[in-house]
């Protein structure tokens, strides 16, 4: 008789991890999430508050995944894919309140799947945000060996008259800076490129003094969430650039209204080691550095000149690293 295992697929796997990271998925539960796992449909009920306008925002890790793979590393992924969503959402002001995750792979290891759920979960209590929600599919015959696929969907929420806004940011505001944890989920295709990884990924056991670890643990750092550290200064802030692809230029472009511009100090923080390394390995230029990464910087809020000190007060990390100008 033939099987679905005979055609690649195995279902006993899927529920075996679906029994492991069960318990992970209801930690995450609060009392807005009605009904439990294996329903259709996730329910979350929104309350809480009086104007809501609901904020959303998907993404996935990119090739930082191959480096998971090579380096057989599966729990912090999980935070990475939650974290760069909820901080896309906290750029409008928005608090996150529940995470969909879709994980796709050629064969279904259960313990691999557990880990990554594992990581999301925590990410996403990390957030007070429910995982309500997900899909664990097995593509056979999809895949190169060891590769899979992760991505998730957050939806938020925000008092409509509390949305940060950048139209209201003019000439003179202060463009105010926290740091990033490490390459976060974008450059990863180069950093393949430079280190020549595809073809021998054993440069990621690799260990440098300067980063106190290898290569590869450095590089699998999870994506910083900014939620716990940025939402009790909101009310001091106008808008967020959530520093990710494109580099720190044209993220704070997005942060700030056409006819300005944002003067960046670039000798206000010192450049991290990992990304010193990368350059200098490469060979590449610093513009193209700063167009492909974040180079120590995660997010850049723009407030009032009067609110600058009461910001950097409520943020020890955090320091000034430009400003608003006409132009």
């Amino acid at each position: 008789m033939t099987t679905y295992r005979d055609a690649g697929v195995d279902l006993d796997a899927a529920a075996r991890a679906k029994e492991l990271f069960n318990p992970f998925v209801r930690s995450t539960f609060g009392p807005q999430v009605l009904g439990d796992i294996g329903l259709f449909g996730g329910l979350f009920k929104l309350e809480g508050f009086k104007e809501p306008v609901l904020v959303s925002s998907t993404d996935g890790v990119g090739t930082k995944l191959k480096l998971a793979s090579w380096m057989g590393r599966y729990d912090t992924i999980g935070h990475d894919v939650v974290n760069q969503s909820v901080n896309d959402v906290l750029t409008t002001g928005a608090r996150p309140l529940f995470f969909l995750d879709y994980i796709a792979m050629e064969e279904i290891v259960p313990e691999r799947v557990a880990a990554i759920v594992k990581g999301i979960a925590e990410a996403c209590r990390a957030a007070g945000c429910a995982l309500i929600g997900g899909e664990t599919s097995q593509l056979s015959n999809h895949f190169q060996e060891g590769a899979f696929e992760l991505c998730g969907f957050v939806v938020g929420a925000a008092e409509r008259p509390q949305l940060l806004d950048p139209t209201k940011v003019k000439s003179g505001d202060i463009l105010i800076a926290v740091p990033s944890s490490g390459l976060h989920t974008n450059g990863y295709s180069l950093v393949r490129h430079v280190f020549d990884l595809d073809k021998d990924p054993s440069p990621l056991h690799d260990r440098y003094p300067e980063l106190g670890r290898t290569l590869g643990e450095a590089l699998l750092e999870p994506h910083r969430s900014y939620y716990p550290l940025l939402a009790p200064a909101l009310p001091l802030v106008k808008s967020m650039g959530h520093i990710t692809g494109d580099g720190l230029e044209d993220n704070v472009a997005r942060a700030i209204p056409a006819g300005l511009r944002a003067r960046i100090d670039y000798e206000s923080w010192k450049e991290p080691a990992l990304f010193r390394i990368i350059q200098e390995r490469g060979n590449v230029a610093r513009e193209e550095m700063y167009r492909v990464f974040n180079m120590g910087v995660g997010m850049v809020m723009t407030c009032e000149r009067a609110n600058a000190d009461a910001l950097l007060r409520l943020l020890p990390e955090a320091w000034v690293v430009g400003e608003v100008g006409r132009g």
